[in-house]
């Protein structure tokens, strides 16, 4: 693949992970100059990848793997089991094409519930050792919700890394940071625009877009607080959001193969079209936040409060997640014999 494009371009100043499960998509766009950092996923890629016709043997290989482990368990836990072990089938297949990380997600019925979302998380790391990936090279998405984040905080504290994910606002941010989390993915659009593609909101310049105002913000921020926190925005459907993007400074992008294609069939753009936008800040004159979450997150809980755009985008996106799980367990049960 040429290296003279505006995907190669864009590479050349800031690390992009793939934001699929299709190995074909991450060997497409892999060169011998660039090759992608990590691989992302959630409960959607997972459906989309599981449902395939190729991929039906890694469906069967997962109920095998899962009938082993858990023997005569019940039918709920089990679906779960097969669900988790095909997810890390997945990513595995994709795993050699990476250099860093794969990144899975925990279930979203679980994103109010700081134990059970410390459960599956560490259930899941379990399960990529299983299958020769150690901890290291394993990230776990983790909603950002008061208190999904506590529970991120807890993981760190046993080695495990997270990224917080359905992140819409400075205060979710700043939260994730002081959680531990490795990296944080702020969308850029909401969740929903991937299913009902007219919902999107098109600015004459999307540099107007209200998401660029708050993860602009968000790295102005983590610049001054000296966090290790790293923020990859994702949910990104254009090009024109991936230059804006790269404008913003991030430390990465996660891009789905569909975006992957459209910046991989243009030309580099004027570099002046991605010199990073000018801080208004001096990085000093921020306060070092409290702690949102302290006594289980009541800051944060207060800032969603007073956040009716953030708040609806979070739960809407935990709503399509469930939905998506749903239909992987759909599609499961009748391979386990189960109606």
């Amino acid at each position: 693949m040429a290296n003279n494009t505006l995907l190669a371009q864009i590479r050349g100043l800031v690390t992009v992970d793939v934001d699929s499960m299709d190995p074909e998509v991450a060997a497409k766009h892999t060169t011998s100059r660039y090759a992608f950092s990590g691989m992302t996923s959630n409960q959607a890629i997972v459906c989309i990848e599981a449902v395939k016709p190729e991929r039906k043997q890694l469906a069967l290989q997962a109920i095998a793997l899962a009938k082993s482990k858990l023997g005569g368990a019940n039918e709920s836990a089990l679906v779960d089991q097969v669900v988790d072990i095909l997810t890390v089938l997945l990513a595995k297949e994709v795993y050699p094409i990476i250099t860093a990380n794969v990144y899975v997600q925990t279930s979203p019925a679980a994103a109010y519930n700081t134990e059970e979302t410390v459960r599956h998380a560490k259930s899941l790391v379990a399960l990529f050792n299983d299958q020769g990936i150690p901890k290291h090279r394993v990230c776990i998405k983790i909603p950002a919700t008061p208190q999904s984040l506590i529970a991120c905080r807890m993981l760190s504290e046993m080695g495990i890394q997270t990224l917080a994910t359905c992140l819409f606002s400075l205060p979710q941010a700043l939260a994730a940071a002081q959680a531990n989390c490795i990296c944080i993915s702020p969308y850029f659009n909401e969740l929903r625009v991937h299913f009902e593609p007219t919902i999107r909101k098109v600015y004459e310049n999307v540099d107007d877009d209200p998401m660029c105002a708050i993860i602009h913000s968000i790295v102005q921020h983590f610049k001054a607080i000296k966090t290790k926190t790293l923020i990859m925005p994702a949910s990104i459907v254009t090009v024109e959001e991936v230059l804006a993007l790269v404008r913003l400074n991030p430390d990465r992008l996660t891009l789905s193969g569909a975006v992957l294609d459209q910046l991989a069939a243009l030309e580099p753009v004027e570099e002046s079209v991605l010199q990073p936008k000018p801080s208004a800040n001096n990085h000093e004159s921020y306060a070092k936040p409290d702690d949102f979450l302290a006594d289980g997150g009541k800051l944060l809980e207060e800032a969603l409060a007073s956040d009716t755009e953030a708040t609806r985008k979070l739960a809407d996106a935990l709503k399509i997640f469930g939905e998506q799980e749903l239909l992987t367990k759909a599609f499961v049960k009748p391979l386990l014999g189960l109606s």
